[in-house]
């Protein structure tokens, strides 16, 4: 019985209470403007929970300006720099920003290594030149890398000597 009796008075209440004089919400207004005043005596300083700043931002537009310092512990200051504070985050897209170039594809690594693979003797720019006569747009320092990552060689050996050991060989035929 205390159930449905629980249950009476709270459908009885709504009409009571959409359907209550002025007066009365004029009373109960003052009384809640007087608890707001005692409440902002003893608390120096309010902080406010970012979802406690959703309704007095909503709210401010329905108060007549020249009332809402009367209503409000907040300024109009407060009130914008939340309104800031939440397109900020709204339209914040750095998540979805990756810093640096795009990676290439797939399609174009694979043909890389297997230009490689098929012509051992050619180094990065020789495979660079041919993929830019076949129409790919890649730099040749992305054919290095390319290269470098499988672990070929990006400018293989020649048979002969190198520089170094040619220049030497040169320096002791001096007359």
């Amino acid at each position: 019985m205390s159930t449905v009796s629980a249950v009476t008075r709270r459908l009885l209440f709504l009409p009571a209470l959409l359907l209550r004089s002025e007066v009365s919400t004029k009373a109960e207004l003052l009384v809640l403007r007087l608890e707001n005043a005692v409440l902002r005596r003893q608390v120096p300083r309010v902080r406010y929970e970012p979802s406690d700043r959703l309704w007095p931002a909503a709210l401010s537009s329905l108060i007549p300006r020249h009332r809402r310092a009367e209503i409000f512990s907040i300024t109009p200051a407060t009130l914008l720099a939340w309104h800031r504070q939440l397109v900020a985050k709204k339209w914040d897209y750095s998540q979805l920003r990756r810093p640096g170039r795009p990676s290439t594809a797939t399609a174009v690594k694979a043909h890389v290594l297997r230009m490689a693979a098929d012509n051992p003797t050619w180094g990065h720019r020789r495979i660079h030149g041919e993929l830019t006569r076949l129409g790919r747009t890649i730099a040749a320092s992305t054919v290095w890398n390319i290269l470098n990552r499988a672990g070929i060689d990006p400018a293989p050996r020649r048979s002969g000597p190198t520089w170094k050991q040619f220049l030497a060989s040169r320096a002791h035929r001096r007359p």
